[in-house]
């Protein structure tokens, strides 16, 4: 049907839940502020505070353990900039937690990955050790954002503590995709960010470990228990509520994602036989494939599916619709081909076999324009 569009760029943002655009329009007409005694004020506050309850339930939290922020980005800069002495990375972080871990001042070790893009634990058992009596940090994803690759983040947060480093972890693309429990997980600090789980822009969440301490992110207010100073964003965080209650029913639900995926996956290489999926051979999300026909150029591929009415990604989507070589498929150590031809695909719970053909179609169509072309 013509002007009817298929998405399938789950990973870059998921489109707004229903029940989450509900709770916001409710809030919209809350007029008080969440810090004031009166009623309208502590209307507002109800609203925050079964907010903090849901996304508290995502991760397996205590309620009074999560702190409000703008998103991910926040959260990542307000751990890293927490004056470690050390900060561990791995390899194929997202620039959220890479670029204040360069600017931290800290001394900043970088923990290679395999050729499957996950993180190599005897380099990172080398680092711990090196790292053991400083004041430090181990940060590492629990999914990566563009191949899906699952971290063995409980693992490697145990071999941390052996050594006695603070551990956090973004986990905004596993949240509502994999179980979270930031205590079997043995992180201290989780970052999350709601329009990934089908919330609101501009909203997201640190949470700590039971007992774990940060400076505050913000002062000038008591907000957020002293943690984080500003008049909350009431509209974003009810939002961001109703989807992480949302999100949680549905991760049982998600092996249903799975096998869409793997049936486009073998389509997709069946139709292109030379095609490649990136991380094929690891643990990795059920939503997400990384696709990649060497000869061909990831924006062109892109670009010919949007025309085709199918929204994909080359690579994460956070540099104002640029698209650069991937540090991620550079870790794992692709040629420059293989990874200028790496196009994203992520799936969500309401993503139909009718949208796998139409992606499909329109990758048939926009493979073979370019073998036609290399013919010639």
């Amino acid at each position: 049907m013509r002007g009817v569009r298929t998405y399938l760029d789950w990973n870059a943002t998921a489109p707004l839940r229903p029940h989450a655009r509900a709770a916001m329009v409710a809030a919209l007409d809350v007029a008080g502020n969440p810090s004031s005694p009166h009623s309208e004020g502590r209307r507002a506050r109800a609203i925050i505070e079964d907010a903090r309850e849901k996304v508290a339930e995502l991760v397996g939290a205590r309620p009074a353990d999560v702190v409000f922020t703008s998103g991910a980005t926040e959260a990542n800069n307000a751990v890293l900039a927490g004056g470690w002495e050390r900060i561990l990375v791995g390899a194929t972080e997202h620039d959220s937690v890479l670029a204040p871990a360069r600017k931290s001042g800290a001394w900043l070790l970088d923990i290679p990955v395999d050729a499957q893009g996950v993180v190599r634990r005897e380099r990172l058992w080398a680092a711990l050790a090196e790292s053991a009596g400083a004041r430090a940090l181990l940060s590492l994803q629990l999914a990566n954002n563009e191949t899906g690759v699952l971290h063995p983040l409980a693992e490697c947060a145990d071999l941390a503590r052996q050594h006695r480093l603070a551990i956090h972890s973004d986990v905004v693309q596993g949240a509502g995709r994999v179980p979270i429990d930031i205590a079997a997980l043995g992180v201290d600090y989780l970052s999350l960010s709601a329009h990934k789980i089908g919330g609101p822009k501009g909203s997201g969440a640190l949470v700590l470990r039971e007992g774990a301490r940060l400076p505050s992110l913000l002062t000038g207010g008591g907000q957020e228990r002293a943690r984080r100073a500003g008049t909350e964003n009431v509209v974003g965080i009810a939002g961001f509520g109703a989807a992480a209650e949302a999100a949680l029913g549905e991760v049982r639900a998600m092996e249903r994602v799975r096998l869409l995926r793997d049936g486009l996956e073998r389509e997709a290489l069946a139709i292109a036989g030379e095609a490649i999926v990136i991380g094929a051979g690891a643990d990795r999300l059920p939503n997400t494939s990384c696709l990649a026909v060497p000869g061909t150029r990831a924006e062109t591929l892109v670009i010919a599916l949007d025309l085709a009415g199918v929204a994909v990604s080359a690579g994460a989507a956070c540099s104002s619709g640029k698209v650069s070589a991937s540090h991620v498929l550079g870790a794992m150590g692709l040629s420059r081909d293989v990874a200028a031809a790496a196009v994203r695909v992520s799936l969500g719970p309401t993503t139909t076999e009718r949208d796998l053909w139409v992606f499909l179609t329109a990758w048939a169509e926009a493979v073979g324009k370019r073998r036609s072309r290399a013919v010639a």
